[in-house]
């Protein structure tokens, strides 16, 4: 399994190939990778719905524990399902609505990438797993889409997508090791397992706001919906995927794993319902606003996202139940209405339904599949999504906590979407014919073909629903998602009883609402001013702020002047030291002076060397002292019994000494840019620096916690390395890695030197060595 799913990567890389070779026929070719993980999977449902969950564990790091394990239970097979059936029909559909793109082959690498990542997503047994997939959808739908990139829009709503979904995955990755950390194990499989309860945990109530967060950036629930309408700038074959079967679902899918283990608290139930209830009133509110279809459709989408997370936070038997079908119900008619939404704009050359009209005489196919599949949606019998939707306000009416909220949202979210399920049926293909950019016929074969399927696929699960029931995949994935045993048993007939009632006055009104959608959407234009106060511009406000901060922060810290980045970084290093040095641990300072008047000399010669190089105006006069300061080092060497780092010192600092005279022409003249202020700044932070390290030092010497390796080194020099000069021997064998840094170090610095060197300065006159170009000096700068 890890094979065939990792296999998808291999597949994605390989289809500029693949489009090459078969041409407009590449995307059906590819759409066999789904059709064939979807045959396996069914292979494998047996299996999975008589002796529970499937566990395929491939070795990923065995030193750290750490495998590529798949879990295969009844809400992944559910999920997998989805995304491979729908990911094949999308594919297919793609063909036909790209044909000619000359970027095809590029929208087929991040949509393969993208299915295999959220594959791979619901599959994932691993904490960690889970996260690098969920991170791994969350760049390929970027540049999903970001696919017109030359469109500004889609570019900014890219972005947008990214960082909304990338902070919440920061997010969830801190819950996930909350959980691991909570729960001793990285198995999702060993956590169902577990017998000790996750809710009575000390870390429970951050663990559940990480894990919240991720999981509600990703499923667009409020305040976190705006990413979702925006990312209509993506291809509709994107969005007809992104809706149904995978991204915005991997948030819902999160919720629905951890709810055994983390569920039925009463700060799940409470976020969770209101959170939920609040999203879907206003997903349906936000969609009657809009006339493209295809906004149309994101808020509607919000709205079921948001009636999902209710659902879990509702947590009941039934809730379970009503979870997993109406999650399958969703899938399937949003992802025709999508596909539908763009054979409107790829014939007709609009995406506004106000624009259209009368197109069921040239489009008769794509008119009844846009029919079922908007029944479905509004939730009238025998569609599946009838089902689901009685099966929804029944488990509200039982809910346990925020009842009465409940009730009124579920209320008018149903009014609500009932009239944007008429709006994208009726208002393109009854009424009166309007004209239109492009004559509209009927699409071909390719782009019928997908949703054709899902309308059938929606038509006979309606007509005869217990297929799905008794012991088949939703009984399971309810199961998996409640955490215990439930038997689902599904009809289209329930009886008389408050859900059915429900129904039938909010399809009533919502009809109605829809005859009046002219005038209303008139009359809620007056909250335009309002609304654009909402999420959206505190996220601008936020991303202005960040630039606005950036620069400020740029301008102070990284402004051109090399003295102050130094002081920056040595600030923050006697800040961060010093914390340690001082306030955690007192300084042990304990030796015994025994300084001789030879060695007092030496010190002094080398104080003030360092002295006059701080205060000299002569880059000469500064080079000469820096030089008695390191041929000083070179004495006390000497005198300490270190012959060979003092001639190492003596070699390398009358090379240094040499290097800088000869680059002291190529300097400009020393410019007085600093004010006595920060003179005598810069001198208190030298002293503070240098006042630091004599204590690290001081501290150093006289803690002595371990047996010192010079030992050893005596020791072992001539018997394992074969040399009897020990400082030799350190450096070639015991730092030889260090050794060959250093000589890499010393290369590149010889090769700026010879780069130096053979510079040429031309003062004004034409130079023959470089073709007639001149070179000038700039004007001097601090550097």
């Amino acid at each position: 399994m890890q094979l065939a799913v990792l296999m998808g990567f291999v597949l994605a890389a390989s289809s500029p190939l693949l489009n090459r070779w078969f041409g407009h026929r590449a995307s059906t070719v590819l759409a066999l990778y789904p059709a064939m993980m979807a045959a396996w999977l069914i292979s494998q449902a047996p299996s999975v719905l008589n002796d529970g969950p499937l566990l395929l564990e491939w070795q990923w790091v065995p030193s750290l524990g750490i495998s590529l394990t798949f879990m295969l239970d009844g809400l992944s097979l559910l999920f997998g399902l989805l995304i491979t059936v729908i990911g094949t029909c999308v594919l297919i559909y793609a063909g036909g609505y790209l044909k000619g793109h000359v970027d095809i082959a590029r929208f087929h690498i991040a949509l393969l990438a993208f299915m295999v990542s959220m594959l791979g997503l619901v599959l994932a047994d691993g904490l960690l797993t889970l996260f690098v997939f969920w991170e791994l959808t969350s760049i390929t739908s970027y540049l999903l889409i970001g696919f017109n990139h030359t469109d500004i829009e889609a570019r900014k709503s890219a972005r947008q997508g990214l960082f909304v979904t990338v902070a919440g995955g920061l997010a969830l990755m801190a819950g996930l090791v909350l959980l691991g950390v909570a729960s001793g194990s990285w198995s999702l499989a060993e956590i169902g397992q577990m017998e000790s309860d996750l809710r009575e945990h000390a870390l429970y109530t951050p663990m559940l706001i990480c894990l919240l967060l991720g999981a509600f950036t990703k499923s667009a629930q409020f305040p976190f919906h705006f990413w979702l309408p925006n990312a209509m700038a993506a291809p509709t074959p994107v969005s007809a995927y992104l809706h149904s079967a995978t991204m915005v679902k991997a948030g819902i899918y999160l919720l629905a794993r951890l709810q055994p283990e983390l569920g039925g608290t009463a700060l799940w139930v409470g976020i969770l319902s209101v959170v939920g209830a609040t999203t879907m009133l206003t997903g349906a509110f936000l969609a009657i606003q809009h006339t493209n279809i295809k906004k149309l459709l994101a808020y509607s989408t919000i709205m079921a996202l948001g009636t999902l997370t209710m659902l879990v936070g509702i947590g009941t038997d039934y809730a379970m139940t009503a979870f997993v079908t109406f999650l399958l119900g969703h899938s399937m008619y949003k992802g025709a209405l999508f596909m539908v939404a763009g054979i409107l704009d790829h014939e007709t050359g609009t995406k506004d339904v106000t624009a259209m009209g009368g197109l069921r005489q040239q489009m008769p196919i794509t008119a009844a599949i846009a029919l079922i599949a908007a029944l479905s949606l509004a939730g009238v019998p025998p569609l599946f999504g009838f089902i689901g939707k009685e099966l929804m306000l029944e488990a509200v009416f039982g809910a346990d906590g925020f009842r009465a909220l409940l009730i009124l949202f579920a209320f008018v979210s149903a009014i609500l979407t009932i009239a944007v399920a008429a709006i994208i049926a009726l208002r393109p293909f009854y009424g009166h014919r309007h004209e239109t950019p492009k004559t509209p016929h009927e699409a071909p074969v390719s782009m019928l073909l997908g949703p054709g399927l899902l309308v059938v696929g929606s038509l006979s699960l309606g007509l005869f629903p217990a297929m799905l029931g008794g012991d088949a995949l939703l009984t399971a994935a309810a199961t998996a998602v409640s955490g215990q045993p439930l038997a689902v048993s599904l009809s289209l007939w329930h009886g008389i009883n408050a859900a059915l009632i429900t129904s039938v006055v909010s399809l009533g009104l919502g009809f109605l609402l829809f005859k009046r959608w002219d005038s209303v959407r008139a009359k809620l234009s007056v909250l335009a001013p309002v609304m654009r106060h909402g999420p959206e511009a505190g996220y601008e406000s936020l991303m202005n702020g960040v630039v606005r901060f950036s620069e400020w922060q740029t301008h102070l810290l990284q402004n051109g002047y090399m003295r102050n980045y130094i002081l920056v970084m040595l600030l923050v290093l006697i800040a961060l030291i010093s914390n340690s040095i001082l306030l955690r641990h007192s300084p042990q300072i304990a030796f015994v002076l025994d300084i001789r008047f030879h060695e007092i000399i030496v010190v002094g010669t080398m104080v003030m060397g360092a002295l006059f190089a701080t205060i000299s105006r002569s880059r000469l006069g500064a080079v000469v002292s820096v030089g008695i300061m390191g041929f000083s080092i070179a004495l006390i060497f000497i005198l300490f019994s270190a012959p060979d780092l003092g001639i190492t010192q003596l070699l390398v600092e009358t090379l240094t000494v040499i290097l800088l005279v000869l680059v002291l022409f190529r300097l400009p003249r020393f410019s007085s840019l600093s004010t006595s202020l920060e003179r005598i700044r810069d001198g208190v932070v030298a002293a503070m620096m240098g006042v630091l390290v004599f204590l690290l030092i001081m501290t150093a010497w006289s803690i002595d916690q371990f047996e010192t390796i010079s030992a050893y080194m005596v020791e072992n020099s001539a018997p394992l390395a074969h040399g009897r000069n020990i400082v030799n021997v350190i450096l070639v064998d015991y730092r030889a890695l260090d050794t060959l840094g250093e000589m890499f170090v010393l290369a590149l610095a010889a090769i700026g030197v010879i780069a130096m060197l053979k510079l040429r300065h031309d003062n004004g006159g034409d130079s023959k060595a470089n073709d007639g170009e001149k070179n000038s000096i700039k004007e001097p700068y601090d550097g």
